[in-house]
């Protein structure tokens, strides 16, 4: 798999999410968006030297200039079968689905231009599996000690864009009402180690309320150890972000809460388990990563008690 080196550390790259499952045997990195001759030549000799027989792409759209570009450099690397490059229109897409009266999810449109391989299955939830490893599976039971085995809510409330970010004290009063209708459950707090403080600050409402034990698990586990995690969760609430997918792959419903910066359902979490708080305001698709002029409308007009109607519904 070429994948890039990780940028920072919300957002991990492909190898630290499939990490040893077996399902990828091993990895060429690169430096996102490089355009160093030096190092485009040492990737280039990298891949040509292997001689790698096929091509599959599973890159997310960028336009069809950036696909000839991709296309031209790994013919150059000597590689003549070329499966899923986007170059036409359509492929880069996502179709209206007029039973689902939505667009189709971003799985669907790269599983389509992939289609030559056969049928993905993207409904059947085995084909989702990360394959985590028992040394995982074990240190977040580790991790998860303090639960004692109780009913958990795994909650995370960071995300590494600015638009995406729902507010502090609305996490903070969502806690505080959850606390209060389910104070049996242990509240799990997962993300980077920057997002610790605002997940504690969040969580104080969650104690002042009289909920159940706090497990803060921010920096303590790698994605994979925190997708294990949250399989052992009943439900995960969190941002449209890279922890919100890692909850759906494992099969735990979630609460996701959704920026209209991008078209809505192309990144809801996968399955018909979970619900999606999204609201389609006049400046939707913007794909603004800082919002200055519009105030984060979208994302902010959701309220605490939509939220927690979401929960409840869900956990009763």
């Amino acid at each position: 798999m070429l994948t890039n080196f990780p940028v920072n550390v919300k957002a991990p790259a492909a190898a630290v999410i499939l990490g040893d499952s077996g399902l990828v045997h091993g990895y060429f990195r690169y430096a996102v968006g490089t355009r160093s001759p030096r190092e485009l030549l040492s990737l280039w000799w990298q891949i040509a030297r292997w001689r790698p027989q096929v091509l599959v792409y599973l890159s997310a759209s960028r336009g069809m200039e950036a696909a000839r570009r991709d296309a031209n450099f790994f013919r150059l690397c000597g590689i003549r079968r070329l499966i899923g490059v986007p170059m036409t229109e359509e492929m880069h897409q996502n179709r209206w689905q007029e039973l689902e009266q939505a667009l189709e999810p971003e799985a669907a449109r790269l599983a389509r231009n992939l289609a030559e391989l056969g049928d993905a299955r993207l409904d059947d939830p085995a084909n989702w599996d990360l394959h985590l490893t028992a040394e995982e599976q074990a240190r977040a039971v580790e991790a998860l000690q303090p639960a004692a085995g109780r009913p958990m809510i795994a909650v995370s409330v960071g995300t590494k864009v600015q638009s995406k970010d729902w507010g502090r004290e609305n996490w903070r009063a969502l806690l505080t009402e959850l606390a209060r209708r389910h104070p049996g459950h242990v509240l799990t707090l997962s993300g980077s180690p920057q997002e610790s403080e605002a997940s504690e600050f969040a969580a104080d409402g969650w104690r002042e309320a009289g909920g159940g034990t706090v497990v803060n698990l921010c920096g303590q586990l790698t994605p994979r150890e925190s997708a294990a995690a949250f399989a052992r969760a009943e439900i995960f609430i969190g941002h449209d972000s890279g922890p919100m997918h890692l909850a759906a792959a494992a099969q735990t419903r979630c609460i996701a809460i959704f920026a209209a910066r991008n078209k809505p359902r192309v990144w809801f979490p996968y399955g018909r388990q979970h619900r999606v708080l999204y609201h389609q305001t006049d400046c939707w698709g913007c794909g603004l990563e800082t919002c200055i002029v519009e105030r984060k409308k979208c994302i902010t007009s959701i309220t605490v008690a939509e939220v927690f109607t979401e929960v409840c519904a869900i956990l009763g």
